[in-house]
Formats: C-alpha cells, structure tokens, sequence
C-alpha cells in the first residue's frame, strides 16, 4: 500500500502536514478574498487567434460558454484605461494583442486595445464543462511539449482515452534516484521544479473536474468520488504536486506580503471595503510567512544560470500562449488566470530582488491583472486541497464493497489509457488534525528533526547547491524560531504563529 503523503514535500522546505494545518482556514480566506471586487474582475482577450495550429476545435457543450461584461460593470477604477502603465525598467517586446517584457514568464495581454473583454471571474466557476476528445488531448499535448528539459509526457496524451482531462503516463519517472539510467544533466533541480508546477496545475484542475461535477442522471452538481479515486488518489504523485504548488504560490505571496498590504483594493470609495479586504489578505500572508517555505535563491545558480533561466521563461511564456488554442471559452479563461498566476509568481521568487519588491520604491511592478492572477491561482490550488479533504471525508463513508469497486473502475481506466496506478487508500486516509509545530511535544520535535535530516541527506546527495540552500533555509528558520522564543508572549502562541489563524 502506498503511503500517506507526509513528512517533507520534496524540492521545498515544508511538510504536508504543516500545510494541511492550515488548508481549511487558507481556503476560507481565500474563498472570501476572490469574491471582493478588486480580485473577482479580470479582463482577458479569449478570441486571439491560436498561434500554433488551426483553430478548429471548438467547444460546443454549453458548459464551455460564459458571458463578459459590459465595461459599465467593473468600477471604473479598475477598467484598463484608468489604470497607470506598470513600470519597468527591462525592455518590452510586443506581439499582435500581448506583450512581456525580460522578466515576464507569460504573455501579458495588450490592454491599450479593444479587444479583450471583462469577466467576473466569481460567477464562472471552474467546473467540468464537457470539454473532451482529440483537442482537449491536444492541448495538453503541446503544454507537456513545452518543456525545456525534454520530458514530453506523451505516452498517455496518444492514448485514446475519452476522458475529459487525462494526466501524463507516469509523474514519478523523474525523480528516480536509485539505479537511474537517466543522464545526470537531466536530473537538475530547475527541471524538476518546471515539471512539478506543469503537472500540478493539471492535477489541480483535474481535481476541480471531480469536485463540480455534473450528474446526468439529477442534472445536480457534486463530489464526483470515482472521477477522483481515478484520476488523483489512484496516482500519489499527482496530488503531491498539488501540495508543491501550494507551497510555491504561499512563497511568492510571502514575498510579495509588503506590495500587497500597500494596493489600493478599494473600488467604491467605502473605507470598510478596503479594510474588510485587507484583513481577509493580511490573513493569507500570515499563512504564507508561515508555511510557504521554499528556497528560490538555490535556482538558476552556476555558469548557465541565465541561458537556463530564459530558456525556462521562454518555454512557460509559450505555455501561455497555448490557453488561446483551448477551444472551450470557460477553460481558456480559467487557463488564461492560472498560466498567468504561476508566471506571477515565478517572476517574484526568480527574477526581483528586495528593492525592486518595494511597495515604495516600485509601486507600478505589477499589474493589477498580476495580482488579481496570482491571488485567485494560489484560491484554486487551495480550494484543490480543500476538494481532497472533502473526498477523504466521502471515502471514509464508503462500506468495503464500495471501496473496493471504485478501485476495480480506477484499475480499468488505468489499464484502457496504458498506465499502472496505486492503492489509492492512502491518499484517502484521513489524517488527525495537528496543532502548530511550534507546541509539538518533544517526540514531535524530534520527528520533525529526522525529516529534516532524511532531506537534508537526499538533497545533498543529489547536488551541492541544493545541499548549501537548503542548510541555510533551516538556518535562518532555527534563526527566526529563537528569535520569537525570546519575543514578549511567544511562548504562548508558539514562534511563527499568528494568534488570527
């Protein structure tokens, strides 16, 4: 049987435990966050021509449709002409309706023009849509193709499979580290970091599928358990990555926590609209400060660093290109947000340092479009999570007949698209909830020393950078930790923990 995800959430200094600690009450935040003005309008040009192939895919089901708004509907403050152009001081390369410029790693839209159009992004719900077949697998196709360290998963992607989302063959081949025949040079840490995000961001909205969809039979939508058990439980692999991802967006919002807390978010002019929205958000980059641990600095280092940095930025700002070959508009939309959220993010972690991360120093860095990506893309990797607990829930309601039934259909599917699965138990299990790491017992204490020291030796094993950021990581969390210990009242509320979560 596989095992539980637990311990270290590998290329990051976090554990899934300490993740799902704050799962329910992230979710929520964001939850409440994404429905404020500010966060819920996003203007996006769905009709630009796909750049790569015929666009003749469309998608006829009606659940692929969505409406726009009129300009009138958005307050004025946040319409594309009333906002300052963003500045930079790295060259802008422009395309027919987009743009980026050095440090992008997408294609931002061209908001001087008339094209794109305004959606509230609160009432179109990410959700199953009917969306399948040979386009759909093409897409995804050409996205696993985009990868820079030639990992195309594509075995699956040929397959005939009719489900409406299919993930690639195997997520676990990469990562092999005994008795690999792969070349050392394909093991770097870049290549794994692109290939989690990728595979993440699929394995989420394939959870998204599960978790709205639709009953033909009640016409109702729900929790679907078998679509679930079959696409992510069944493959462990694929909700770690959810998990990673997590950890990354959690990361560049704690960077970003300054920049944040100093946006104008108020749309109306109401005082209590601005501090309802800052509290909900102040709340987010506590969750942030404490779980996103990940270590950006040990990325892009050495001779190649910067040919290997563009290399990755060129081939995920055409990642960004492939959502205008989508031909379902609800799918392209919510591709168009995410594919820019994870950009957003990438670009903080990898390409600003401090001083150009100050709200005072640069306050036009980001667009309000980036933000508005970033903060509703780190919502659907939390509301992924949240969908899990919910399915576990739902598991654990089975009798054994059903439980073993749903495995016989996983085992199925898996067998019609030529890949083997997992027991999926595992990923189903429900864990005890766990308080603040910082209150453990001294047994947990320990056991959070022997994780970090199994990762310390795997990660040293497989590289000396790794090996030097990781160490400091943990140096500057030992650093922090003592410092709260000795800070009036941290002893009751345990150092790195805000009394509001």
């Amino acid at each position: 049987m596989t095992d539980q995800p637990t311990g270290p959430i590998e290329t990051t200094l976090c554990d899934y435990e300490t993740v799902e600690s704050v799962t329910e009450q992230l979710y929520s935040d964001l939850h409440e966050l994404v429905s404020k003005p500010f966060f819920k309008y996003f203007r996006a040009d769905l009709y630009r021509e796909c750049p790569f192939w015929p666009d003749d895919g469309q998608c006829n089901e009606a659940g692929c449709g969505i409406t726009s708004l009129d300009e009138s509907d958005v307050p004025e403050k946040f319409r594309a002409k009333a906002l300052s152009q963003v500045s930079s001081v790295s060259e802008v390369h422009k395309l027919p309706g987009c743009y980026y410029r050095d440090t992008d790693f997408c294609y931002l839209d061209d908001d001087t023009g008339t094209r794109g159009e305004y959606y509230d992004l609160s009432t179109i719900p990410e959700r199953y849509t009917g969306y399948a077949g040979q386009d759909a697998r093409r897409i995804w196709r050409a996205i696993y193709e985009e990868n820079c360290f030639g990992l195309s998963e594509l075995n699956l992607m040929k397959s005939k499979n009719p489900a409406p989302v299919t993930l690639p063959d195997t997520m676990t081949d990469p990562f092999k580290n005994e008795n690999d025949e792969v070349d050392a040079s394909e093991q770097c840490l870049e290549k794994k970091v692109y290939y989690k995000i990728i595979s993440g961001l699929h394995a989420s909205i394939s959870t998204h599928i599960c978790y709205e969809s639709l009953d033909k039979e009640t016409g109702e939508w729900g929790p679907n358990l078998p679509c679930f058990v079959a696409r992510i439980a069944s493959h462990p692999e694929r909700l770690q990555y959810i998990y990673f991802n997590t950890v990354l967006m959690l990361r560049a919002v704690a960077r970003l926590g300054p920049y944040l807390e100093a946006y104008d978010y108020c749309a109306f002019g109401k005082h209590e609209d601005d501090e309802e929205t800052l509290s909900k958000l102040h709340n987010v980059i506590d969750m942030a400060q404490t779980v996103g641990k990940f270590d950006e600095t040990v990325l892009f280092r050495g001779e190649n660093a910067n040919v290997l940095k563009e290399e990755f930025k060129s081939h995920f700002r055409n990642v960004t290109r492939i959502m205008d070959c989508t031909g379902c508009d609800k799918c392209r939309l919510w591709g168009k947000v995410q594919t820019m959220g994870l950009a957003t993010a990438m670009k903080i972690l990898f390409e600003l340092d401090e001083t150009a991360l100050d709200p005072n120093a640069n306050a036009g860095l980001l667009t309000r479009q980036e933000v508005v990506a970033l903060i509703n893309t780190l919502h659907r990797f939390a509301e992924s999570l949240h969908a899990t607990n919910v399915f576990r829930e739902m598991w654990q309601q089975t009798n054994e007949d059903e439980s073993e039934k749903l495995i016989t259909e996983a085992e199925r599917a898996a067998k019609v698209g030529g890949v083997g699965i997992a027991d999926p138990r595992a990923s189903l299990t429900l864990r005890q909830p766990r308080t603040s790491p910082a209150v453990g017992s001294e047994a947990r204490l320990w056991e959070q020393a022997q994780l970090r020291f199994a990762d310390i030796f795997r990660i040293c094993r497989d590289g000396t950078m790794g090996c030097i950021g990781y160490i400091a990581g943990m140096w500057r969390d030992v650093v922090q930790a003592m410092q709260s210990v000795f800070a009036p009242g941290a002893k009751s509320q345990g150092p790195g923990y805000s009394t509001e979560l």
